[in-house]
């Protein structure tokens, strides 16, 4: 039962200091939507979708009335389209991606993930037209989102397929110049990719997943910055470590309690709980915030790779006390534009691109949201991916890589995307080339330690 007490703290966590279900995401297996003929598969693809989402908007809306708690978003994920649409005999797949995009419009979601390949180890037919369909889709399109996966620990990285992204990503980024390149904010490049994931833009609906599942995301970082506010300066690293994994502990519960709810009365099974503090731009719902209440002056300046060490891993050991179905990414989240205490540091000049990657190695995703000048070359951007790939690789995590070559913007400048997208200020870039580097092409062996077997 709970306590008096504990349902207070609860209500001043919603209201005071921004805890949400962030997303509630439905997970839908495309596998039997394939045919030769892509209208009919297109025809299965939306009848599918509308079919078992369709209810999935007004529950999550009863449900927040009847908990008083915000459930943000309301998303579905699917099969990577690659795999779905390569039974068919199209030259790209736009068609695909606005079929999601209508199927996500008419259920009421705000994102669709899963136009989205798998090519760490090398390319089918299917993966190149998708790849190349990704910027005619991305701006065709207003809910769909799309990821590739470059590399996994086991494969290795494959150059060949980074190369691919960072063009695509440059002309995803002319393509919708006059939004200042949001196109590129809804594209993601892994390493390690997890096929549970209910975030968006990196989740689609992995293979192993059954037909449909409800993984739920939650978030809470003014939460934690409110505890460790409270705990003072003097406590030590372990009385700070226990009370982030106690408050983690809570949110999960919480998250676990909503997603078993939705998947109870949607009638699919519960996947998982993924306990990420994925900032928003309000002021307050920052993990940079949580960084300096340990102390640092600015998040960037010395000791922020190690008070983000200890907060990711304490986040995750709170959501594996608290449930046994902790998947997806789970930890902190860094994403420039989305916290806006990362624009801060990155105004303060306390934040680099370097410093932002050395951080990538003890967060739970990669260099996110991050905008770059539109004249960025692809070699470098490439070079950036694969810097980041590596991190993935050889320590057996998940990165990622959301950046955006904003087109006709300089270092100084800003994009607005507004909504839980945020606002960025244009980064540096190592003037340095990579050409060289980057055209080399092929796979970067994995590590000795991928043979586990």
């Amino acid at each position: 039962m709970l306590t008096i007490e504990e349902i207070l703290e609860t209500i001043k966590m919603v209201q005071e200091e921004n805890l949400d279900i962030r997303t509630i995401t439905m997970g839908i297996s495309l596998r039997d939507c394939g045919d030769a003929d892509h209208k009919a598969a297109c025809r299965k693809i939306y009848d599918k979708i509308t079919r078992l989402a369709g209810p999935l908007v007004k529950t999550g809306e009863e449900m927040a009335r009847e908990y008083g708690l915000p459930i943000v978003n309301k998303r579905i994920s699917v099969t990577p389209i690659a795999m779905v649409a390569e039974a068919s005999s199209l030259g790209d797949y736009i068609e695909y991606a606005r079929t999601l995009d209508r199927a996500a419009e008419a259920v009421g979601v705000n994102f669709i993930g899963g136009f989205s390949a798998l090519v760490h180890k090398g390319f089918t037919g299917g993966d190149i037209k998708l790849i190349e369909s990704i910027p005619g889709a991305l701006s065709s399109t207003g809910r769909v989102c799309s990821s590739i996966n470059v590399a996994t620990s086991r494969a290795g990285i494959n150059m060949d397929a980074i190369n691919m992204s960072s063009r695509i990503i440059k002309e995803t980024a002319r393509l919708t110049a006059e939004q200042d390149s949001i196109g590129c904010a809804k594209l993601v490049i892994f390493a390690n990719v997890p096929e549970d994931n209910p975030f968006m833009a990196g989740a689609f609906h992995g293979i192993g997943e059954p037909d449909c599942v409800i993984n739920t995301g939650v978030s809470g970082p003014g939460v934690v910055r409110s505890a460790v506010r409270k705990l003072g300066v003097d406590a030590d690293f372990g009385s700070l470590s226990e009370t982030i994994k106690k408050t983690a502990f809570k949110i999960t519960r919480m998250g676990e309690l909503v997603g078993r709810t939705a998947a109870e009365r949607l009638g699919v099974p519960f996947g998982i709980v993924d306990v990420s503090l994925a900032p928003t731009p309000a002021v307050g719902d920052s993990v940079a915030g949580i960084l300096e209440e340990m102390g640092l002056e600015h998040c960037g300046a010395p000791g922020s790779t190690a008070a983000l060490a200890l907060l990711n891993d304490a986040v995750k050991k709170g959501g594996a006390m608290a449930s046994s179905y902790v998947g997806g990414l789970s930890g902190a989240f860094i994403p420039v534009s989305e916290d806006a205490g990362m624009i801060d540091a990155v105004d303060a000049g306390a934040l680099s691109l370097e410093k932002l990657e050395a951080m990538t190695a003890v967060c739970s995703v990669g260099l996110d949201m991050i905008a770059i000048p539109g004249d960025t070359p692809a070699e470098t951007i490439a070079a950036i991916i694969a810097d980041e790939a590596a991190i993935g690789v050889f320590n057996h995590k998940t990165t990622a890589v959301r950046i955006i070559p904003a087109a006709n913007k300089q270092v100084g400048d800003r994009v607005e995307f507004g909504g839980l997208l945020g606002r960025a200020p244009v980064m540096a870039v190592n003037k340095f080339s990579a050409e060289k580097f980057s055209r080399r092409g092929g796979r970067i062996p994995a590590p000795i330690h991928s043979l586990r077997n």
